[in-house]
């Protein structure tokens, strides 16, 4: 059977291992998962019940209008429902605004080494792709790249911070490259992980009011699959100007997100105390993770989410992590992204406790 050429170009997308795989595979009791930056401490007990009141609800098709969720978002980040588009996880709403703009005759740019989705559907366009030499968001990089293909370039992915390294540059270094872009240049922002960021360091934080008051050609992408712990329910939004909204909307397919994931992210906005302690776990548990990468002589990007990621010279990412699967212990090995790495996420402290301890072994052997 022949299919579209473009298919022959593109790359599956490899997502973290399971937990009942490893399980099975390996023969493990208990298997810990540090490799998809998912919430260590699950799910809201708040949202855990609103689940099981609206459970009964599933054979009924979701609000397509999807009016509860957008009046929270509406609020919180003070915008109209017109600025507002649910999908079924970000990486959805990433899709139709890559299916918006771009084709066969145009680009896209992104950092060297970024969240693979970007590249995987933008060629199912047949766009050109433009990367920076740098790994990282170098912005000066990103500028000089920009001015060379400008006529070319229909879409720049700006995650951040970046997802598999972790580093973010400042709100105002981001917003002073934007203004040198084409209002018909679409750049996105991934801002998956702006929560802890903005946690970590208040310079990092983005307003998606500000930044749409600011520039029309900015759509911003958030989630519920890290923060919130929602990530099997697959839900996630997009905020921009009416003008692009209503351009990915005719994209979307209808009933697109189900009816408890729509019950469970307007529950999870509301428990603020889940969120708080999710962060504060998360920077005390990533100073462990430093200091260990520190002991070992490991390079290490400073990280602005939930996840670190360490860099080997000597030894090799796939033999470390197929030998910390062996122990239950499930990371990202970054040999895909053409990296000697692993990505971890940070767990809670027992987790972290059983991570070092099996490494530290694994190293020592």
């Amino acid at each position: 059977m022949q299919f579209n050429e473009v298919l022959k170009k593109l790359s599956n997308y490899e997502p973290g291992k399971d937990i009942e795989v490893i399980a099975r595979e390996y023969g493990v009791k208990e298997v810990i998962k540090l490799a998809s930056n998912e919430n260590p401490f699950g799910t809201s007990p708040k949202v855990q019940k609103i689940l099981q009141e609206n459970a009964a609800k599933a054979h009924l098709y979701p609000d397509d209008s999807m009016s509860e969720l957008k009046a929270k978002l509406s609020s919180k980040f003070g915008l109209k429902n017109e600025n507002i588009i649910i999908g079924a996880g970000s990486d959805q709403v990433i899709e139709l605004a890559i299916h918006a703009k771009l084709n066969s005759k145009n680009a896209f740019l992104q950092a060297g080494v970024t969240f693979a989705m970007y590249e995987i559907y933008a060629k199912q366009c047949a766009a050109k792709c433009y990367k920076t030499r740098s790994l990282t968001h170098d912005l000066a990089e990103f500028k000089e790249a920009y001015y060379k293909h400008k006529d070319e370039i229909a879409i720049i992915f700006l995650c951040v911070p970046n997802n598999p390294l972790g580093e973010c540059p400042s709100a105002l270094e981001l917003e002073n490259f934007i203004k040198e872009i084409d209002p018909n240049c679409l750049v996105i922002i991934d801002a998956a992980y702006n929560e802890f960021a903005s946690f970590k360091d208040k310079t990092k934080h983005l307003e998606p009011k500000s930044l749409l008051e600011n520039f029309s050609n900015v759509l911003y992408l958030g989630t519920f699959s890290k923060l919130y712990g929602l990530a099997g329910l697959r839900i996630g939004y997009g905020l921009g100007g009416a003008e692009i909204i209503s351009a990915l909307y005719k994209l979307r397919a209808p009933f697109n997100v189900s009816n408890l994931a729509l019950k469970a992210a307007v529950g999870a906005l509301d428990d603020e105390d889940f969120c708080q302690k999710t962060l504060e776990n998360n920077f005390s548990q990533m100073k462990r993770y430093e200091e260990f990468a520190k002991k070992h002589s490991f390079k290490s990007i400073e990280s602005y989410t939930n996840f670190i990621t360490y860099f080997f010279d000597e030894k090799e990412s796939s033999d470390l992590s197929e030998k910390l699967l062996k122990k239950g212990i499930i990371v990202r090995n970054l040999k895909s992204y053409g990296l000697n790495a692993m990505r971890i996420t940070i767990g809670t402290p027992y987790e972290n406790d059983r991570f070092f301890e099996e490494f530290e072994n694994i190293l020592r052997a």
